[in-house]
């Protein structure tokens, strides 16, 4: 009897099939499948649903033309970066829409450059079913007669669906969003999402301002707005600009409000010496009225930049007033865990919460970290910036109490919590944190922290539960003690801590000053990460005070120690220096490139984001000769981004790198450089680049 033929996934039905291409995330796995056979490929292009072009926009004759079911096309990324997509030399730009809306003809959701009016008339009518526009400038605002105006001239062409409106990476001015809402009632009326979450804005919405666009779209469900909060300024945001976003919105089931400054990618050190920031015109009976208003919420943010006092009776409210909220983000917001008698208070009371960020607690102390820990016991992500007076016991504490659900941990700007001591602090969950980010601040060295000898216990019984139920933190499942538990943790690592294995942690993010070395890391206690795929290196500082380091090299190549590691986004953009001259003894940038970049090529890398360092003083962000001869040993490179300026002949020398297929220059940081044709890269120029890179035959 002859055997029965081997069944293959070929052989199933077209629909079970499309659905197992579709649960596909990877874009490059989908890619393969798609080589697989004529039916693939046709399969995975119907079942693909986003898009981002990355080619030049010169070439539109190769768009393709497989895709008719993309509903979310992303036009921000065309090539070269930044420039419109019409010019004076375009015999018809018409044309350009109508094959953009013949490719792909299925578009509800859009993401597109505009840097002028004129893109925004040209490719917003293409599609009149658009449900979500997002648009992104970084290039500065065009002199218009009327504020507003490039707004309205969207909104006349997408008046009937549009629900999402994202202009958190668009240059505006703040005066330009209300007067375009105002004129097109309709639009703002079917808004559900709006996103003014813009780091560019100089100061932020003022009180009226906020008041005018909530009246002016009640039905919002997702509000995210860059406020004014200081109150030394005329118009700052207080106490009447908060309960007007709750009276005109109460369907909020997002809302984010955070002052300009904390939006900025710089850190902030503050002196303890110096006295504190005045206090916020934020009342904490407005608090109250407000969270009560909006029964609705599942993600809060409030990062103001001055001190709101005694905060946690209002914060006690969002248990009972807001019982689906989910996520919580407070900057300078203190009082927000002060526990008295051991008894849970503020924001400890909020035991739904999956994801909890603080930044700047004055008076957050390890008693009141524990709390927290104690009662939010469902957080799977905890952030914690610029507090102060929490130390290693305190963070180890809650650590181990949240160690059945805390994945994603980032501690930073702390003075007591460093490198080895935030490690140290973490090593309870060394073994389930996913994405954890750390300050490389080399205060205490290993051997220091493990020459404690006591052992600091917390007796955590006496703290008063009320309904909260977390059989794994000693109560049973009524929310009664079940016996009597006193959590001990040996700073010595013999509470059964001792391997220094991060089995799951795939991301790992750093904050590093300027002049300092990344040696020590490993050290510090990330010796084994076998699953480390993507790392980020922000480093910081004005190298202009320092003088030439000690050491040769940065320390990149102390990194080849992650086995995985394939993705890298070294951020040096934050990085100040002398662009082309430099006082006798000291560096100029291109030196302090070669600093950073040296010992990148034994990593293997397959991905790299690259910031580099700037001279703020004639806006220039550009790639040195140093750079450019660093970055072509990367033999291993498939994606290369770099976030500033080039010149042509420093880019050809990424031509040696043999799989590097996807290079884009962009100068996505404002201001951007206003006239291309001054800067090192032309728009000639980056043409003639890709096309001496797609000449190339490149294995894969």
């Amino acid at each position: 009897m002859a055997a029965a033929a081997a069944s293959t996934l070929h052989d199933l039905p077209d629909v079970i099939l499309s659905n197992i291409i579709a649960a596909v995330r990877d874009v490059r796995s989908r890619n393969c499948s798609a080589l697989v056979c004529h039916k693939w490929y046709l399969l995975e292009r119907a079942t693909r649903s986003t898009l981002s072009l990355r080619g030049n926009h010169r070439d539109l004759f190769m768009l393709p033309t497989c895709f008719p079911s993309i509903s979310h096309l992303d036009l921000s990324l065309l090539s070269p970066w930044g420039l419109p997509l019409t010019s004076a030399s375009d015999p018809d730009p018409s044309l350009i829409g109508h094959l953009l809306r013949h490719a792909f003809p299925s578009i509800t959701s859009l993401t597109l450059y505009a840097r002028n009016p004129s893109t925004i008339k040209l490719i917003a009518p293409q599609w009149p079913n658009l449900e979500s526009i997002k648009l992104v400038r970084w290039h500065q605002r065009p002199q218009t007669d009327d504020a507003g105006e490039e707004l309205k001239i969207l909104i006349s062409e997408c008046v009937k669906h549009v629900k999402s409106l994202d202009l958190s990476a668009f240059y505006c001015w703040t005066d330009d969003v209300p007067p375009a809402l105002e004129a097109y009632p309709s639009f703002a009326s079917n808004l559900t999402s709006l996103n003014l979450l813009n780091p560019s804005f100089s100061e932020g919405f003022k009180s009226q301002e906020i008041s005018e666009i909530t009246k002016a779209c009640p039905n919002l469900k997702e509000f995210k707005a860059a406020c004014m909060f200081d109150p030394r300024y005329i118009g700052f945001v207080g106490d009447e600009a908060l309960v007007s976003i709750s009276v005109n919105c109460p369907k909020l089931a997002i809302l984010h409000l955070a002052d300009t400054s904390a939006l900025s990618s710089a850190r902030i050190e503050t002196d303890p010496n110096e006295p504190t920031r005045e206090d916020a015109k934020i009342n904490v009976a407005t608090l109250i009225e407000v969270f009560s208003k909006l029964p609705l919420l599942e993600d809060l943010a409030i990062d103001v930049c001055n001190n709101v006092r005694d905060s946690g009776p209002a914060l006690e409210v969002l248990k009972s007033k807001c019982p689906s909220l989910r996520s919580l983000k407070l900057g300078q917001f203190h009082g927000i865990s002060l526990p008295v008698d051991s008894k849970l208070d503020g924001v400890a009371l909020c035991q739904r919460l999956e994801s909890l960020s603080i930044r700047d607690v004055d008076d957050l102390t390890d008693m009141g970290l524990i709390a927290i820990g104690r009662g939010c016991f469902r957080l799977s992500k905890f952030e914690v910036h610029g507090c102060q007076k929490i130390t290693v016991r305190g963070l180890r504490t809650m650590a181990s109490l949240l160690r059945r659900t805390l994945v994603d941990v980032r501690i930073s700007g702390c003075k007591n919590l460093g490198a080895v001591q935030s490690l140290k602090a973490l090593e309870p969950i060394q073994d389930r944190v996913e994405r954890l980010h750390i300050d490389c601040v080399w205060d205490c060295t290993v051997e220091e922290l493990e020459g404690i000898n006591d052992v600091d216990s917390f007796d955590l019984n006496g703290f008063d539960q009320g309904d909260v139920s977390n059989s794994d933190n000693g109560y049973d499942g009524s929310g009664n003690p079940s016996k009597k538990r006193k959590f001990s943790f040996d700073l010595n690592g013999n509470n059964g801590y001792g391997e220094k294995t991060w089995d799951r942690l795939e991301y790992l993010s750093l904050w590093i000053a300027v002049g300092q070395l990344l040696n020590p890391l490993v050290s510090a206690g990330l010796e084994n990460c076998p699953n480390l795929e993507e790392i980020k290196i922000k480093v910081e500082g004005d190298c202009r005070l320092l003088r030439k380091p000690t050491v040769r090299e940065f320390g990149l190549s102390t990194l080849v120690s992650y086995p995985k590691l394939s993705k890298m986004h070294l951020d040096c953009g934050d990085t100040i220096g002398y662009a082309h001259t430099a006082p006798s003894g000291h560096m100029d940038l291109s030196l302090w490139e070669r600093f950073y970049l040296i010992g990148l090529s034994h990593l293997g890398l397959k991905e790299l984001d690259y910031w580099p360092p700037q001279d703020r003083d004639v806006n220039q962000r550009s790639l040195s000769l140093p750079a450019a001869g660093l970055l072509q040993e990367c033999f291993n490179l498939r994606k290369l981004i770099i976030h500033g300026t080039a010149h042509e002949h420093f880019m050809m020398f990424l031509l040696r790198i043999p799989s590097l297929r996807d290079v884009q220059l962009r100068e996505d940081y404002y201001p951007a450089p206003e006239n291309d044709m001054s800067t090192e890269m032309r728009a000639d120029s980056c043409s003639r680049f890709e096309a001496a890179l797609n000449r190339r035959q490149i294995s894969d």
